[in-house]
C-alpha cells in the first residue's frame, strides 16, 4: 500500500474517533474551563496579545494553545466544542507525525504499531478529547527531540538545529520554561551516556539554543510594545515565581507520593505500559538510528517520569510528555514480537491481564455504585462528596455488560494472542477503542452529572443577564466561561488585581449578584443577613444579595 494511502486511512481514522461529540458533556474546572476563558476573553476584549481572567491579566500560561482555541471559537461558535477541537487537530496531526517519525526510523510495521498503539491507549487517546494544553504542549516537545534526532543523521544540520530550536521555543510557548527545563536534562543525561557530545557540535547546539528563544522573545516584545515595559517585567516575575510554586509546594492542593506517576502511568496507559516489561536490551540487528532513537526515548521517559515525581504539585497530566515515549517503546516491542521468534514474558502476561481486569472491574462497578448510593452516602465523610451523590443519575445494572464485555475481550484477544500474537494484539486494540468511546461518550457524562452540573445550569441560566456571580470559599472559572460574563465598568469590582469579594458581600451594588458556595462552607454565610439562600442541589449552596 502506498504510503500516502496509509496517511489518508490515519488522516480520517483519526477524524473520527477525535473530532464526533467533543460538546457532549461540559468543559471540567478548572485547566478545561480556564483556558477556553481565556480564549473567550480574547475575543471579546479584541486583546489577542494577554491572556487575560475575567478581564484582569493571567500570568500563569503562554498564549500559544489559547490562540488555537480563539481561531475554533471565531470558526465554531464560543462553546465546549471548539474549546475541545483544537485538541483533536492535534490527535489528528500527532497520529500522522508518529507515522513518518516511525517509518524513517524503524519501517512502516513498526510505524504502524506505533499509531494504533497511541490510539488504543487511555490517557493519550482521552487528551485529545480535552480542552487542557498538554497534547499541544507535549506534541512540539517530541518534534525538538525527533529534530535533534534527525540533526545526528543528517547531512543538512542547520535545518534541524533551527526546527529543533523552534517547536522547543514554540513549548515554551505554550507552557512555559519547563520545556527548557526537561530538554536540558534530557540533553545533559544524553552526553552523560555517549560520554560526549557524539554528533553533535557546540555551534549546533547554540543554534538550537537561539532559535528556541525567538517565539518567546516574539510574543514578549510585542506584548512590551502594546502594553509597556512594566506589563513585561510584571509577566515575567509572576510567570516565573508561578513555575518556582508549582516545584516546590503542593499547589491547589494537589498532592501526592513519590510514586504517583508510575502508578499513573501504569494504569492511565493500558496497555502500552504493559509492553515497556518485555524490554531486552541491545540488539545486533538494530542499526545505529534506531538505537540512538530508542536511547532518546527511554532518557526522555525516565527524566519526566522521575522530574516530576519529585514535583510537589502532582496532577495526572503533567506526566503526559511520557506518553510519546512510552508508546514508541511499547510499538517497538510489538513490532519484534510480530515479526521475530519472540515470546511474551511473563510478567508482561501478568501486567496485561491485571491491570486489564482492573480496568474493567472499574467500569463494571459505576453502575453497582450508582444504583446503590444510598448505602454508600452514609460512608462518605466529605460533606461536598455526599452532596455531589445525591445528584439524579439513571443507572442501570444491564450497564455493568459494558465492563464485562472489556472483561471478556481483553481475555479473549489474550488467548488469541498466545496462538498468533498479531491478530491477538489487534484484537485488543480493537477492544480498546470501543471501550473508550463508550467511556467517554456515556459514563462521563454522568460522572459529569455528579461533579458540576448543578453548579454550571445555575451559570448558564444568567447568561445574557447584568449580575455579579462570585463562587465563595473555592476556586473556579465556571462560572464566568457560561455565565458568558462581560467586563465591568466598576471598578470597585477588582481590588488589587482581583475580585473584591469583601465588596460584593457588603457594599451598594449597581446590579443583582448571586454566590456559590460547597455544602461544607455554607454555614459561615448563613449568619450574613444580606444573604438569602435560593437553592441547594448536589453539594452546592445557592445564595443572592437582598
Amino acid at each position: 500500500m502506498p504510503s500516502y494511502i496509509r496517511y489518508i486511512l490515519i488522516i480520517l481514522g483519526a477524524g473520527l474517533l477525535f473530532c464526533p461529540f467533543l460538546g457532549h458533556v461540559h468543559l471540567f474546572d478548572w485547566d478545561e474551563i480556564n483556558f477556553a476563558e481565556c480564549a473567550r476573553e480574547m475575543i471579546v476584549s479584541k486583546d489577542y496579545l494577554r491572556a487575560q481572567i475575567d478581564f484582569m491579566p493571567f500570568w500563569e500560561k503562554p498564549p500559544v494553545f489559547i490562540w488555537m482555541q480563539v481561531l475554533a471559537m471565531k470558526l465554531l461558535g464560543v462553546g465546549d466544542y471548539a474549546a475541545r477541537f483544537p485538541n483533536a487537530v492535534m490527535g489528528i496531526v500527532t497520529l500522522a507525525t508518529l507515522f513518518y517519525a516511525g517509518k524513517k526510523i524503524i519501517g512502516e510495521k513498526m510505524a504502524t504499531w506505533w499509531v494504533v498503539l497511541y490510539g488504543a491507549t487511555w490517557l493519550p487517546h482521552f487528551y485529545f478529547k480535552t480542552g487542557i494544553i498538554d497534547p499541544t504542549f507535549n506534541y512540539f516537545i517530541f518534534l525538538a527531540f525527533f529534530q535533534l534526532h534527525l540533526l545526528k543523521f543528517s547531512s543538512n544540520k542547520t535545518t534541524h538545529a533551527l526546527l529543533a530550536g523552534l517547536f522547543l521555543g514554540l513549548a515554551v510557548l505554550t507552557k512555559g520554561p519547563v520545556a527548557i527545563i526537561v530538554a536540558a536534562l534530557s540533553l545533559g543525561v544524553y552526553v552523560l551516556i555517549n560520554r560526549g557530545l557524539k554528533g553533535f557540535t557546540v555551534k549546533q547546539l547554540a543554534i538550537i539554543a537561539c532559535s528556541a528563544a525567538i517565539p518567546f522573545l516574539l510574543w514578549l516584545l510585542a506584548c512590551v510594545a502594546t502594553h509597556g515595559f512594566a506589563y513585561g517585567k510584571w509577566f515575567l516575575t509572576e510567570f516565573i515565581s508561578y513555575q518556582a510554586r508549582l516545584f516546590t509546594t503542593e499547589d491547589a492542593d494537589h498532592g501526592g507520593p513519590f510514586f504517583y506517576h508510575f502508578i499513573v502511568l501504569l494504569i492511565g496507559c493500558f496497555p502500552a505500559s504493559a509492553f515497556l516489561f518485555q524490554y531486552t536490551g541491545k540488539r545486533r540487528s538494530d542499526t545505529d538510528r534506531s538505537r540512538d532513537f530508542t536511547r532518546l526515548m527511554w532518557i526522555m521517559f525516565w527524566v519526566v517520569l522521575i522530574l516530576f515525581s519529585i514535583v510537589k504539585t502532582k496532577i495526572v497530566h503533567y506526566s503526559s510528555l511520557c506518553y510519546f515515549p512510552l508508546t514508541y517503546l511499547a510499538a517497538l516491542q510489538l513490532y519484534r514480537l510480530g515479526n521475530e521468534a519472540l515470546k511474551i514474558k511473563r510478567l508482561v502476561k501478568v501486567i496485561l491481564l491485571s491491570t486489564g481486569s482492573i480496568l474493567a472491574v472499574i467500569i463494571m462497578l459505576l453502575p453497582v455504585v450508582g444504583i446503590n448510593k444510598a448505602s454508600i452516602i452514609p460512608l462518605v465523610d466529605d460533606p461536598f462528596a455526599r452532596g455531589n451523590f445525591q445528584a439524579n443519575v439513571q443507572w442501570s445494572y444491564t450497564e455493568c455488560l459494558w465492563g464485562l464485555f472489556y472483561l471478556a475481550g481483553i481475555w479473549g484477544a489474550f488467548l488469541v494472542m498466545n496462538k498468533n500474537f498479531r491478530k491477538g494484539m489487534i484484537a485488543l486494540c480493537v477492544v480498546q477503542l470501543v471501550i473508550i468511546q463508550v467511556t467517554v461518550l456515556h459514563f462521563t457524562p454522568k460522572i459529569e452529572a455528579y461533579s458540576q452540573r448543578a453548579a454550571i445550569d445555575f451559570y448558564k441560566s444568567f447568561e445574557g443577564k447584568e449580575v455579579y456571580i462570585h463562587s465563595l470559599g473555592y476556586k473556579s472559572y465556571a462560572y464566568l466561561f457560561y455565565a458568558r460574563k462581560q467586563p465591568f465598568a466598576n471598578q470597585n469590582y477588582y481590588l488589587n488585581g482581583k475580585i473584591n469579594e469583601q465588596w460584593l458581600l457588603t457594599a451598594p451594588l449597581d446590579r443583582p449578584a448571586y454566590f456559590v458556595c460547597k455544602v461544607q462552607d455554607a454555614g459561615q454565610y448563613f449568619s450574613m443577613p444580606q444573604l438569602e439562600k435560593t437553592g441547594e442541589q448536589n453539594g452546592f449552596v445557592f445564595f443572592r444579595r437582598r
